[in-house]
């Protein structure tokens, strides 16, 4: 593969190659009509789909429901809870795919007549998903009917207490399964090992999309026995905006059907439907209509943040509340928290890193603390990630030596599989995730013996997928072409995340003119090309990387290439580009 503008080491130390190329693999002669088919097609999309990638709708990608296992089983069982007059409970997770998950069928069963609880466990009292003794209770206190979503896939032990004291549980998840699945009255996940090949293909989904299509089935049993010739039917579409909340936070990928929730759900929170979520832009600060990122970025770690270091169904409640004050008092809470869990986090991520510094020789770097605060566990393990360039897994020791661990990963390793074979060779006490991310339980001492096994299991795969690390580069522009006109074409091939990545760009040749340190860590730099024209560059978190220190020592008489994003700086209402900087290189 030939480098992109003949880099094949950049400063940080990685070659550059063009993320276009022909469909025979050759590089050179694709040449697309447009800038948007560009885009789509070196994103996977083929030829005769770029219009329905450029305009993803719900409509063009929605699968039928009845193709997942499953999932009529549980349609039919909700609309007897709703045609009955059951007592339901919502049992969801403590993030904001759990939140979201759990408001969307909370507010359908609403629409529908049916009040439905919700129940949220405690992170640090009860743990990640359903406990025996938690649906049990719920059992007695009078729940014939319990929906758990964005867990369960694992719950054997408390799907079978729930099972004995007569309730039904109803399983909606999408993290991996084992071979054998827990005894719940049904259990709907794309990937069940057993799912059938249309419903595998949707195994990117979040909870919250799982979540959807049962909506979409529940309403279409209930329409098929009758229940709207005298009462008006919901119209789900207008829940698209807790799905594309949930979406995105999840870090899921956006192809497919993640894409039009994506597309179609910002367009509905555009219009200021959910008053929590109107409440909670604001509480943001945020002046403008939603982007994307905003959900990731913005949105997502308030609610978050309520799960993390607060009280775990304040997101659930914001989500679902119909009284405007309650709304804001939820809102500005979840921001308060969101302040306090960023100074925890960076207590944690200090630590981490100097920990992390031991770790050379393991193709996972896996952290533990004791006394680590397991609400921020899984951000930390992303920085580490970031930073490290390979999977990490950071581990929260309590008092008695037993550790809460959560893990990311990179593209190509998959860190869920690995941790459900720890947990299934008795490492671990509990463990499951996905692709990208895990949780787990360690019993005292367990450290070392599941680090090893986690280097035997995951050191190929880790090489392998560090070994083809490259930066790809969609364009080169000039820095004058660096401009809003640019964002805004650039923008309709979106919405861009994990797995339909935004436009990379590189520009240049550059000379720095200024370079300094802002907000924590966060580079900034003025830069001008030989066309005369100058642009600002921000490199979030870089100011102490050899990127940063390359930038901030630029000599004047030395010009580079540089490679990153172009973005609106919408700061106090501006409107001119920058470039978001992730590498540079050398041209002279």
């Amino acid at each position: 593969m030939t480098p992109a503008l003949n880099i094949t080491r950049s400063i940080l130390g990685q070659p550059w190659h063009w993320r276009g190329t022909s469909a025979d693999g050759r590089e050179g002669d694709f040449r697309p009509d447009d800038l948007v088919t560009q885009l789509l097609m070196t994103r996977g999309c083929a030829r005769e789909d770029v219009e329905m990638h450029r305009t993803p709708t719900i409509r063009a990608f929605m699968p039928d429901p009845s193709q997942f296992q499953d999932m009529d089983r549980a349609a039919d069982r909700l609309a007897d809870a709703v045609q009955s007059g059951e007592n339901v409970t919502i049992f969801g997770d403590y993030d904001v795919d759990g939140a979201t998950s759990a408001a969307l069928l909370i507010r359908l069963l609403r629409d529908l007549g049916l009040t439905a609880r919700a129940y949220i466990p405690d992170r640090l009292m009860e743990g990640y998903g359903p406990s025996g003794e938690a649906l049990v209770r719920l059992a007695k206190e009078g729940s014939s009917l319990i929906v758990t979503v964005d867990c369960g896939a694992q719950a054997f032990e408390a799907l079978a207490m729930a099972r004995e004291a007569g309730v039904d549980v109803i399983v909606v998840d999408h993290h991996k399964c084992a071979s054998a699945l827990p005894l719940a009255h049904s259990l709907v996940n794309p990937n069940r090992l057993d799912e059938s090949v249309v419903g595998s293909a949707f195994g990117h989904l979040a909870a919250v999309g799982v979540a959807f299509l049962l909506g979409a089935a529940l309403i279409r049993a209930l329409r098929a026995r009758g229940w709207f010739a005298t009462r008006q039917e919901p119209k789900l579409i207008e829940l698209l905006d807790i799905v594309a909340l949930g979406t995105v936070a999840d870090v899921a990928q956006l192809r497919g059907l993640n894409r039009a929730f994506v597309a179609q759900g910002l367009k509905v929170m555009a219009q200021g439907r959910n008053i929590g979520l109107t409440a909670l832009l604001e509480a943001s600060r945020l002046k403008r209509v939603p982007l994307c990122h905003d959900l990731g970025f913005a949105l997502g770690p308030r609610i978050n943040a309520g799960g993390r270091v607060g009280k775990s169904d304040l997101g659930v409640r914001l989500l679902t509340t119909e009284d405007p004050e309650e709304a804001r008092e939820i809102a500005t809470e979840l921001d308060r928290l969101n302040e306090e869990r960023r100074a925890i986090e960076g207590n944690v991520q200090a630590q981490a890193e100097a920990l992390s510094a031991t770790q050379h020789n393991r193709a996972v770097a896996v952290i533990a603390g004791d006394g680590w605060h397991p609400g921020v566990i899984g951000i930390v393990a992303g920085r580490l990630k970031e930073k490290l360039g390979r999977p990490a897994i950071v581990i929260a020791l309590d008092e008695h030596g037993v550790g809460k661990g959560s893990g990311r990963s990179i593209s190509g390793v998959d860190l869920g599989a690995a941790v459900l074979a720890a947990k299934d060779s008795g490492l671990l006490v509990a463990g499951g995730g996905h692709a990208m991310a895990a949780g787990l339980t360690l019993a005292k001492g367990g450290l070392d013996a599941l680090a090893d096994f986690l280097d035997a299991r995951l050191s190929e795969d880790v090489a392998r997928a560090m070994g083809a690390t490259s930066l790809l580069i969609d364009a080169v522009l000039s820095p004058r072409a660096v401009n809003p006109e640019f964002v805004a074409a650039v923008d309709q091939g979106g919405p861009y995340g994990t797995g339909w990545p935004a436009p990379r760009i590189a520009t240049g040749p550059v000379r720095v003119i200024k370079a300094d340190i802002v907000g924590t860590n966060h580079l900034r730099a003025i830069v001008s090309g030989d066309d005369g024209k100058s642009i600002k560059t921000v490199a979030f978190r870089q100011a102490e990387s050899d990127l940063g220190r390359a930038i901030l020592g630029a000599p004047r008489d030395r010009r580079l290439w540089l490679a990153g994003r172009a973005k609106i700086d919408d700061w106090n209402g501006g409107s001119s580009a920058e470039l978001h900087l992730e590498d540079a290189a050398w041209c002279d």
